[in-house]
């Protein structure tokens, strides 16, 4: 493998893992929330941090906002929509069943998201990568076991684990926008499009279910808006650097940090499973990072 790609490889790893491990912070939201707040309620108060966030960024670099404006507007919003509803799903499902099941559900994104781009980006699949895909599946259903995932699931989490399974299809949809996006705007104009097309889309469904909040109560959600614009912009900056079925199974690092999370704020005991299922699936990100990829998708990096 030439050193250049192995270095590419491994920085969009890298920022993809960063932005997962922000947004699993942000998907435990529902759970820490503990009922003061309802999913949707926490998206849309999430979406007016993010765009203060960026106004905030527009404003110090003292351009104008025409300066982000995009030639494909309806591919963010429809970009927005996948990934506000994506989001609302996960984030319901978190909070109405068992987090380290939510979380297990929500990772068929990578099963979803790879296909897709096979299908539509024309990716090519080596059989070193499918390894290295298949070593961090491994590892998943290894902490998956270990933490007992849908060992007490019971018939009220149907409906949560149903919505989580269209959130991890949405979400992957979103991934493969993300893809195409990254490549055709600048990384703060995919931010301000999707923020504000998000803050739109939640604002009528958050108010249909809003739960009244104090100024205190309501600031830990507007404050995952910044939270939540760095975890997009390491995730967009991964994407643009490597083809999906390199960065899609970087999310499988999503069970390691739910289970930090679990420890440090739930008092959930990792077990061994889950410490040798952690090592596994990072020795499948070295291996996605190291592997020769096919030539078509070699030629394909370079152009980009």
């Amino acid at each position: 493998m030439r050193p250049r790609q192995f270095y590419t490889n491994t920085r969009a790893i890298a920022w993809v893992t960063v932005g997962t491990a922000l947004f699993s912070l942000i998907f435990a939201s529902g759970k820490f929330a503990d009922g003061s707040a309802t999913p949707l309620q926490i998206l849309f108060l999430r979406y007016i941090g993010g765009l203060a966030t960026l106004l905030l960024v527009v404003v110090a670099r003292r351009e104008r906002l025409s300066a982000y404006r995009s030639p494909k507007p309806l591919s963010h919003f429809m970009r927005a929509v996948f990934g506000a509803s994506g989001g609302g799903a996960l984030i319901y499902a978190s909070a109405n069943m068992p987090i380290v099941d939510a979380t297990a559900i929500g990772l068929l994104y990578v099963v979803f998201v790879v296909p897709l781009g096979v299908l539509v980006l024309k990716e090519r699949l080596g059989r070193q990568q499918l390894g290295a895909i298949t070593v961090c599946c491994a590892g998943a259903a290894i902490i998956m076991a270990s933490r007992g995932a849908f060992t007490e699931f019971q018939p009220a989490y149907v409906l949560p684990a149903c919505i989580a399974v269209l959130g991890a299809a949405l979400l992957a949809v979103e991934g493969l926008m993300i893809k195409v996006l990254s490549h055709a705007d600048r990384t703060m104009t995919v931010l301000l499009y999707v923020n504000t097309f998000g803050l739109l889309l939640m604002a009528v469904p958050a108010a249909m279910q809003w739960v009244p909040l104090t100024l205190e109560g309501a600031l830990p959600f507007v404050l995952l808006g910044p939270l939540a614009v760095t975890a997009q912009y390491c995730i967009v900056q991964g994407y643009r650097l490597a083809s999906l079925s390199v960065v899609g199974p970087v999310d499988y690092t999503w069970l390691i940090f739910a289970g930090l999370i679990g420890f440090l704020f739930f008092g959930e005991q990792p077990t061994l499973g889950v410490v040798a299922g952690s090592a596994i699936v990072a020795a499948g990100g070295i291996m996605l990072a190291v592997v020769k990829s096919p030539p078509s998708e070699r030629e394909s990096t370079s152009a980009a």
